[in-house]
């Protein structure tokens, strides 16, 4: 359906003890093409044998036309939670969430345990589907403004009326509290990427607490737990992270309300062994003198004045926020409109501290003090951790096949090339519904913007939009006079510019600032490519902020002092950020190695993409790990400063306010303010790269220009680079230098990249190859990306990128396959865009609603001539530059090639 859609989101969330089925759309019909769907794929799926081979897990030979090759395990669940279980913190939630709640469901994984996964029989499944995936179990939940008769209507025809009421039987019995308090320790993999190779114990303290459905008291304890631990001011940051025994809190840190009682877990991650003691002692201690001295009043302001941001500020997923809030409650029989009444919560929660003031402190004795189901879990990494795992792994499979029978084998055999012709025949999608090209807006709408001028030079874009009396605030400084050494220190700049105090406030005060008049201050580096040259592009600083109206010249006044006086003289503050970063890009890899990879591949192909994997590529991740190992980090601290003489003044800046109509007068003139308070650079300093491009800033009108880098003599080359990474599964990425955003050719890119995924690399790599996903996309730089995420292979996956050209170039596609692809591109092109956002491409990237229905028309003219051409011309062998990338284990492939960088 994703190619038979306009959907705007489409998906199936695995909880502990429920899954999630939203999908979202804007077109009316649509909506009740996909929930027709929906009902159908739930309540009456096509549970066929085949079928859960295919996606679940089966036994094949490892050449599927060769009986004499051995027999292994592949599957699309089986790979995604072996890549699931690379990352440390899932493990260690996961046994965190299993032995705290040991009695009932929660006791199990509810995605898969990998080595679990091949005792599930097909009739198992099966019965399994019939007792759950049943109406009298289900909840439905729908947002927006079509009409909802016809939703009722709809479920009532095509699912309801179908069924007979059962009892399904379904409900999660209290876990029995515990006498005394339970203490474990588990092992994981050793993480390469970590700093601190020696230290990579992590230790948390977890409670259970009261069943979710009593809406008020678990309101009353998520407020609680962000006042133990959200931000530098929060008792447990100042004990633990700020202890220096750690990098960062543990996982899972905080109020989890996701299981039928909810629990609160704390701790840190990073430690000695020896420091596990350490860490219980002051996670005691902190809980007494809480329960001693309780919270400051402004942090309690602070906290409901962020739930008064969250009650107001609309992102373009707010229906699914919604419906996500209320799952877990409304799935034990909770009250899912209580859920949503925050205003009458905070209210109460209000009273209540004003009828008690240790409210607050008899809580924390009451949950964690005196709480007897406490939970001490440990983790220690373990050398031969994936090794052991993959000896489970072989023993279970030798289990498998010594207890088949040479008949047994046989079927196996026959199944395996079954399998492979089924999923080698084109599917007969005929049954689905589909809208057609027709059914697709011909125009976009239009976004009133307009720019002024503030202090006199600074350009302004105010885009006057339904904030709900929010007022958002963005400001791009360029990077172009940044000396080369300092560039790769950027991120961290950006990382700690909003946290390390300003003016006169420290760091901790800053924080309480920040709390209490904005809803979040932020700074990230930005590489936009340009819209016509693929050789050119702008570098910068994004800064972004929001906050209710009323505060406004509050939350300038913070970015004044931000640009003006920023503080880097908090040594020890400044390490436990550093830390904490490096820990957080450590940690992301495992989930978003597809990504590190498709910025490594894309590295050598544009300017742009050196300066990409500088700021968000692997060697950032091996920057931050060398930074955070440092025994002294003053000279990095050093850098600071310098980068701010750079980057923090009114030179090259431009801003952009998104706020209702009432609100931008008042709006421009805090920004004027701001930008007068700014200093400007006495001299004008060189760019560093010499070839500057000066592009009309916000407009052709304006008067002051944006400074994009060009390099006229750069010449794309091919890398392949294989990073050694202890995961089972790979991370696969090629990118092709193609055609830039305004170029006639990358519409017809842009399309082929969805019909390459859906006709034919879906099937290749996640169907066949047992991959848990794999595609192209086109990026607005005009890089085309073939990749694959949670890979069992990475030689096979290189072929089948290999194989998708082919079948591109030699056009084996239909015209409903071309409608399909350009319904899929234009329910990406069409995706909701919030109040805060709309007029940011115009911003960031100076596209006019011009030139975005100019690339519209360019979409809809698409043909299959087209296609087959710009897949010869820029994907076929030789005619343009390709770039490699691979994260995952040994290849005997990439070890033998000399062609490939292996580090």
């Amino acid at each position: 359906m994703l190619n038979r859609s306009l959907s705007t989101f489409m998906n199936a969330f695995t909880a502990s003890d429920y899954t999630l089925y939203p999908f979202s759309t804007q077109n009316p019909k649509d909506f009740q093409n996909l929930l027709s769907v929906y009902l159908d794929a739930v309540f009456f799926p096509c549970l066929r044998e085949l079928d859960f081979w295919q996606e679940g897990w089966r036994l094949e030979h490892e050449d599927p036309n060769d009986p004499q090759t051995p027999l292994v395990f592949k599957g699309v669940v089986f790979n995604e939670m072996k890549g699931a279980f690379t990352d440390n913190e899932r493990i260690f939630s996961q046994h965190l969430q299993s032995r705290l709640l040991p009695d009932h469901t929660y006791a199990v994984v509810s995605g898969g345990d990998p080595l679990c996964i091949p005792d599930l029989t097909w009739e198992q499944l099966r019965q399994f589907h019939a007792t759950h995936y049943h109406p009298s179990n289900a909840r439905f939940f729908t947002y927006g403004d079509f009409p909802l008769e016809q939703h009722l209507k709809q479920i009532h025809e095509e699912a309801l009326s179908k069924f007979e009421k059962i009892e399904p039987r379904t409900a999660v019995p209290a876990q029995r509290p515990w006498p005394e308090p339970r203490e474990f320790q588990i092992t994981c993999a050793r993480d390469s990427l970590a700093a601190g190779s020696s230290e990579q114990t992590t230790v948390s303290v977890s409670f259970l607490l009261p069943d979710i459905t009593n809406t008020f008291e678990a309101f009353t304890l998520s407020l609680l737990s962000s006042l133990l631990i959200s931000g530098p001011n929060s008792p447990f940051y100042k004990a633990l992270v700020e202890s220096g025994l750690g990098t960062d809190f543990s996982p899972d840190v905080g109020y989890n309300g996701c299981t039928r009682e909810a629990y609160f877990s704390v701790g840190l991650q990073g430690i000695a062994e020896k420091d596990i003691q350490t860490v219980r002692d002051l996670v005691d201690r902190t809980l007494d003198d809480v329960i001693l001295q309780g919270f400051e009043d402004d942090r309690i302001e602070a906290l409901l004045h962020k739930v008064e941001i969250q009650m107001k500020h609309q992102s373009a997923s707010f229906g699914l926020a919604l419906a996500s809030h209320v799952a877990s409650c409304w799935n034990h029989d909770g009250d899912p409109v209580e859920c949503l009444k925050l205003g009458s919560q905070v209210a109460r929660f209000r009273q209540c501290l004003e009828e008690n003031p240790k409210f607050l402190q008899e809580k924390v004795k009451q949950y964690f003090k005196d709480n007897r189901h406490k939970l001490i879990l440990s983790m220690k990494p373990d050398d031969q951790y994936s090794e052991k795992q993959a000896q489970v792994e072989a023993e279970k499979l030798k289990q498998k096949v010594d207890s088949l029978s040479p008949e047994d084998k046989q079927q196996i055999y026959e199944k395996g090339l079954e399998l492979q012709t089924q999923q080698s025949r084109p599917q007969d999608a005929s049954c689905l519904p589909a809208l057609k090209v027709s059914d697709i807006e011909p125009r976009i709408p239009v976004t009133e913007l307009d720019v002024v001028l503030a202090g006199g030079e600074t350009p302004v874009q105010l885009c006057a939009q339904p904030t709900n009396g929010l007022v958002y605030f963005r400001a791009l400084s360029s990077l172009n006079t940044l000396p080369e050494e300092l560039r790769p220190y950027v991120p961290l700049f950006c990382a700690v510019l909003t946290k390390l105090g300003c003016g006169v406030l420290g760091y901790r005060e800053q924080a309480q600032q920040v709390e209490l008049k904005t809803g979040g201050m932020a700074a990230a580096p930005c590489v936009l490519p340009d819209d016509s040259h693929l050789d050119t592009y702008e570098q910068g600083v994004l800064f972004s902020s929001f906050c209710l109206d009323r505060n406004l010249p509050d939350m300038m006044h913070l970015w004044s002092e931000i640009f003006n006086n920023p503080r880097f003289d908090e040594e020890e503050h400044f390490r436990v950020l550093v830390r904490m970063a490096a820990q957080e890009l450590s940690n992301g890899v495992p989930d978003a190695g597809h990504v590190y990879a498709s910025v490594r591949a894309g590295r050598t192909l544009a300017p742009a993409g050196d300066l990409q994997e500088t700021f968000e590529g692997m060697d950032q991740v091996r920057l931050m790990q060398r930074v955070a190992d440092m025994a002294d980090v003053r000279p990095v601290l050093r850098k600071l400063p310098r980068i701010k003489k750079h980057l923090l003044s009114c030179d090259h800046l431009r801003c952009s306010v998104n706020a209702t109509p009432q609100q931008m007068s008042w709006a421009g003139t805090a920004v004027d303010t701001f930008v007068r308070s700014l200093g400007r650079s006495q001299k004008e300093r060189k760019p560093v790269r010499p070839h500057i491009v000066e592009r009309p800033a916000l407009g052709g009108s304006s008067p002051v220009m944006r400074r994009l880098v060009m390099e006229p003599t750069f010449t794309p080359c091919q890398v392949k680079t294989h990073f050694l990474l202890p995961f089972p599964v790979s991370y696969v990425a090629e990118c092709v230098r193609t055609a830039p955003y305004s170029h006639p050719d990358h519409a017809s890119l842009k399309v082929l990249a969805r019909l390459m995924t859906a006709k034919f690399l879906h099937t290749e790599i996640r169907e066949k190859g047992g991959a848990y996903g794999g595609g192209a996309k086109l990026s607005y730089g005009g890089l085309f990306t073939l990749y694959s995420y949670r890979d069992p292979r990475s030689t096979e996956t290189l072929q089948s990128f290999m194989k998708a050209v082919d079948w591109a170039r030699s056009g084996r596609f239909t015209q409903q396959d071309i409608d399909e692809a350009k319904l899929s591109v234009f329910s990406a092109v069409d995706s909701p865009v919030a109040p805060s956002d709309r007029g940011l491409d115009h911003f960031l990237y100076g596209l006019s609603d011009e030139m975005k229905q100019k690339h519209r028309e360019q979409l809809f003219a698409v043909h299959r001539e087209a296609l087959v051409d710009v897949s010869t011309r820029y994907l076929g062998p030789g005619r343009s530059t390709h770039g490699l990338a691979l994260l995952g284990p040994d290849s005997a492939r990439t070890a033998k090639d000399p062609s490939w960088i292996v580090r």
